[in-house]
């Protein structure tokens, strides 16, 4: 048999419930879903399948990120409701590789771990499962292990393993529409790939410590925490009148989104209007302890975030968030700065040893 997987909260619980009347032997998993959105969120849902797989004794085989082909299919159904006809669609193209890589593997039956998915309409999965299976010739299972409190028991289940439980369904039109923190932390990363809070990135990072731990069978809790978080949308600073490198620090905030000022002497950092700090490169790179030769070369190879914050907290105080502006170098010019960001909170873990 073989399983297509969408996600670990609802696969474990499904291949537990599977294995207490299959031959675990014959059941492989098959992670298809290119309708995931980033490709960082994919990255993240896919290893933490891995390592549920792995616990279960179970082989995983994971598909093509063919998103490009996905999106394609989605032309006129972007403002589809969930439930609507997108998710058919999407259904159909998860459901018809399934069968495909079936046959190509010698497998004589499938089924889908969306069939576990409160937030899916089962009959419509078990219609899908039905027709596409019949289209190529295949059997197919769609047991309903939501039923007598299978939901309740799955959820306590995933709390249980400690697995990733997303906040979104995976697509990036549900989560262009939800325009929840979701849709600010997962859509609004740094070009620099800076790891920053509430991001798939930093979630990655999490679980493969949760890994390490397993491994280790040391004990350990993941706990949620609420936090302050910022995105940075866009930025530019002109210097008469002509755009120039810069780099702006995380949590810099500035209002009215433009500020213009003249600064008429040289410095290594200089406080003007609106509460702007501006810090040339050679007093950043002291404060930080890098060696960045331009800040064109900070802005695509920036620091961590900590060291970030170190030289934050160093110049205006940990809770600050004026804006602070590296420039090559400073000098007496005009300056017009235009700033959008964003400060919300976010839902976060952190692993912590028991």
């Amino acid at each position: 048999m073989l399983v297509h997987i969408c996600c670990s909260v609802d696969s474990d619980y499904f291949l537990r419930r599977l294995c207490a009347t299959q031959d675990k032997s014959k059941i492989t998993a098959y992670f298809y879903d290119p309708n995931i959105h980033p490709y960082s969120e994919y990255l993240l849902r896919l290893n933490d399948v891995k390592r549920s797989c792995k616990k279960l004794g179970i082989a995983l085989i994971a598909g093509e990120y063919d998103y490009e082909s996905w999106l394609k299919g989605t032309k006129g159904l972007e403002n589809e409701p969930e439930k609507g006809e997108r998710c058919k669609y999407c259904f159909d193209f998860r459901l018809e590789n399934t069968a495909k890589k079936a046959l190509e593997l010698g497998k004589k039956c499938i089924t889908t771990t969306l069939l576990m998915s409160p937030k899916k309409e089962f009959k419509l999965l078990e219609n899908r499962l039905k027709e596409i299976s019949q289209k190529y010739d295949i059997e197919y299972l769609a047991p309903d292990f939501r039923k007598g409190g299978g939901t309740s028991e799955q959820f306590a289940n995933a709390k249980k393993e400690q697995l990733y439980h997303q906040n979104y369904c995976g697509c990036l039109y549900a989560l262009n529409m939800s325009r929840t923190e979701a849709y600010l932390s997962e859509l609004s990363c740094p070009i620099n790939k800076q790891i920053q809070p509430a991001s798939a990135l930093e979630r990655i990072k999490l679980y493969k410590k949760v890994e390490k731990y397993e491994k280790s069978n040391s004990a350990f809790e993941l706990r949620k925490t609420r936090i302050q978080n910022y995105r940075l949308i866009s930025a530019s600073l002109e210097i008469d009148s002509k755009i120039k490198p810069s780099y702006i620090l995380f949590g810099s905030l500035l209002p009215k989104e433009k500020s213009s000022f003249k600064l008429e002497k040289k410095a290594h950092i200089a406080c003007v209007k609106d509460y702007i700090w501006l810090v040339d490169l050679k007093t950043f790179n002291k404060i930080a302890k890098t060696k960045h030769k331009s800040t064109k070369e900070l802005y695509f190879s920036a620091p961590s975030l900590k060291k970030e914050l170190k030289v934050r907290q160093k110049l205006s105080g940990m809770l600050s968030n004026n804006p602070i502006i590296v420039l090559d170098k400073i000098k007496t010019a005009n300056y017009t700065l235009k700033l959008k960001s964003l400060s919300f909170y976010s839902t976060t873990e952190i692993l912590s040893k028991i």
